[in-house]
């Protein structure tokens, strides 16, 4: 009788033990943090305080009287570039070092050089030197920012869909060579 007591017992901490590991690796492989509840409204818009940078180093001030669809793209890039520094990692993991190309070297230029001066020179225009500045030289300064923008967010894509033909042609190479060696 004690056997079968102990046996239900250590099956019952066990049904609960795997059960919430199970539950915390789902809520783990979807993303999300279980008793932690924070609504994050995509369509509201981004404030500067609560605004956080994976990658790039920005600084707010500058950031200050952008227009919000220049804070979301400057967002935008942020998360790609993250995502590429994730895979970049990932080779690191596997002992493969990629060469940098030319263009790997330009965006991270653009990205952690010319984005913050250009952002930095932007600002100067439109609020240090207001007063003096004709609204044509705000709107041309306006338009030149988002272009440099359209700018490096198109490199980016181009690099992430570069990377993902890589992976795939890696998996291809693999699912090759283990099909050529089934007898």
């Amino acid at each position: 009788m004690i056997i079968l007591i102990g046996v239900g017992i250590v099956t019952t901490l066990t049904t609960f033990y795997l059960g919430k590991k199970g539950w915390q690796a789902f809520h783990k492989a979807v993303g999300i943090t279980p008793g932690v509840l924070v609504y994050q409204n995509d369509n509201e818009p981004l404030s500067l305080s609560k605004l956080s940078w994976q990658q790039l180093s920005l600084n707010k001030k500058h950031l200050q009287n952008l227009p919000e669809r220049q804070l979301s793209q400057l967002k935008r890039i942020d998360e790609k570039v993250n995502h590429y520094q994730v895979y970049q990692k990932s080779l690191k993991a596997q002992h493969k070092t990629p060469a940098i190309t030319e263009e790997q070297f330009v965006l991270n230029k653009m990205l952690h050089t010319r984005l913050p001066e250009m952002l930095a020179s932007h600002y100067h225009l439109t609020n240090i030197s207001a007063d003096n500045i004709s609204n044509d030289n705000k709107a041309e300064a306006n338009e030149l920012l988002q272009s440099v923008l359209n700018n490096i967010e198109q490199r980016l894509d181009k690099l992430l869909a570069k990377m993902d033909t890589q992976q795939l042609q890696e998996l291809r190479v693999m699912k090759n060579y283990i099909n050529s060696h089934d007898s």
